[in-house]
């Protein structure tokens, strides 16, 4: 079966941040492909892997890119996949904020979903959810995370009232 969600970064100083992503797509049982296209050094490899990537089987790009951060938006300009957007916060960056308004700012009819600086992990679960949208079993392991995430957060309650803590909300 071929791979339902890309992962694209425009260079592999990118790598750290984008591995998370295809992290936890795999807890969800949803093996992603992952490669570098740079929107700025493989103009042609962008618009190829843009093109074709429906043709091939993909559902949902996640496109991670520091700096100009162009890669998100050009891979959306030529898809008509949903493309989630990563601003990573590189070696040139700006405290990342260069990279957070190229993606975020996108002109109208050229939408790019956009997710916290360096949040991979968060475009992963975006992309899962998508998929959810027709696949129930997919479904379910979101499911099963966000009880999971509820039970993480009501084992803090039980820790700060152990500590000594009033929390009158909880009685």
């Amino acid at each position: 079966m071929s791979a339902l969600v890309g992962i694209i970064m425009g260079s592999e100083s990118d790598l750290d941040i984008m591995k998370g992503a295809a992290e936890m797509l795999r807890q969800f049982e949803v093996e992603p492909e992952l490669t570098i296209v740079s929107a700025h050094r493989t103009p042609d490899r962008l618009a190829d892997y843009a093109k074709n990537a429906k043709s091939r089987g993909l559902k949902v790009i996640i496109a991670g890119a520091g700096g100009a951060a162009h890669l998100p938006g050009m891979v959306a300009a030529q898809t008509v996949l949903p493309v989630i957007g990563v601003p990573v916060k590189s070696s040139n960056s700006i405290d990342g904020w260069d990279s957070i308004l190229s993606i975020l700012q996108m002109p109208y009819g050229v939408p790019v979903a956009t997710v916290a600086l360096n949040n991979a992990k968060n475009a992963g679960i975006l992309a899962a959810q998508i998929l959810a949208l027709h696949d129930t079993t997919i479904a379910a392991k979101l499911e099963a995370y966000k009880e999971y995430l509820d039970d993480i957060v009501m084992e803090s309650v039980k820790n700060t009232k152990s500590a000594g803590f009033r929390n009158d909300y909880d009685m």
